[in-house]
């Protein structure tokens, strides 16, 4: 059986193309983002899995959680066909419970096409204002893209930072370097 992240790419390369054309790529991402978010709770994807279920009830129940959650999702609300018939789509090929990968892969569509890449860095204790301007300089130049950075902190690193940039992890924690050190000395 073919693994979510292969079956997701098609249709998230469909979902990018009508939504490029539309001029509405933001308004996909929020919407898949939304539906990757209702998805991921396992409650709805078992309801949604019942056979007794016609699509239309489908569709009926799912926009329903959309309308509930609120604005993102509105593409999937019936106020654009394209969103809706996206729907039935998935529904009619037993495809909605990988909406949480057809949305990562849209986004990283997305992004390549915005020529950004979201950055994560984890460090250790917070990074000041200048700290991330920084990091963010750094990895425009190395990376050639617009980065939006996102931080986090993981008291284990001990200190410096990890940074994953896409495929690319640059790891600058004191608790690598200090494993390193150790692995050295064994051997």
């Amino acid at each position: 059986m073919a693994d979510n992240n292969t079956i997701a790419r098609p249709y998230a390369q469909a979902a990018f193309d009508l939504a490029r054309e539309a001029g509405v790529l933001e308004q996909w991402s929020g919407a898949l983002a939304a539906a990757a978010d209702v998805m991921a709770d396992g409650t709805a994807a078992a309801f949604l899995s019942t056979p007794k279920l016609t699509d239309a009830v489908r569709l009926e129940f799912i926009t329903g959680l959309f309308a509930a959650a609120g604005g993102k999702s509105s593409v999937f609300e019936g106020s654009d066909r394209r969103g809706t018939n996206f729907l039935k789509l998935l529904l009619e090929y037993d495809r909605v419970a990988v909406l949480p990968e057809i949305s990562t892969h849209f986004d990283a569509l997305k992004a390549e096409v915005e020529n950004t890449v979201d950055v994560l860095v984890t460090s250790a204790s917070p990074l000041s204002a200048a700290q991330q301007q920084s990091i963010t300089a750094a990895l425009k130049e190395r990376l050639g893209r617009e980065v939006k950075l996102e931080t986090s902190i993981d008291e284990n690193l001990i200190g410096g930072a990890v940074i994953r940039a896409g495929d690319v992890v640059i790891d600058g924690s004191l608790r690598s370097r200090l494993e390193a050190l150790s692995n050295a000395l064994v051997a």
